[in-house]
């Protein structure tokens, strides 16, 4: 039914359980995993005239984000390796983590995006925002929204 699917994650517990999750799922339907791990684009700090010596050169910041991605994508990459699928690691950057995961599951023509969600309910969803709803509500593709019963260990 599915042939590539979009796996995303923040890096934390509760991504990297929903991320291999979505590989077990990925694997009933021998479906290509497209692993993604969206990063904030660069900030140059806005309080200073002069940018202080030991903060970062933006591609220094790349280069550490970049190497932080795929960290955070490694469990779904070996996870994929295990199960026997096809797995492509991407570390994408921009402010608006909805929009890119959205953006690269349409680049790369994924049939699903296979995201968690943290739960969140009431005051907490209105004010904190979701990045799951957001993706909810801009993609054309199915989004398949996986919720974790119970919090996993970090």
């Amino acid at each position: 039914m599915y042939k590539k699917i979009l796996i995303t994650t923040d890096g934390s517990a509760v991504s990297q359980s929903t991320a291999c999750a979505g590989v077990a799922f990925a694997a009933q339907m021998q479906a290509q995993v497209l692993a993604l791990y969206v990063a904030p684009e660069y900030q140059y700090p806005v309080y200073v005239e002069i940018i202080p010596p030991n903060y970062p050169s933006e591609d220094e910041y790349r280069v550490a984000m970049s190497k932080a991605g795929a960290e955070h994508l490694q469990a779904i990459v070996d996870a994929a390796a295990k199960a026997g699928l096809d797995c492509v690691a991407l570390t994408e950057f921009s402010d608006s983590p909805a929009l890119k995961i959205v953006d690269v599951s349409e680049r790369h023509a994924c049939d699903l995006i296979f995201m968690g969600s943290h739960g969140r309910s009431g005051w907490g969803q209105l004010l904190l925002g979701s990045v799951t709803n957001k993706v909810l509500s801009h993609s054309k593709l199915p989004v398949l929204v996986h919720r974790l019963i119970e919090q996993p260990e970090a």
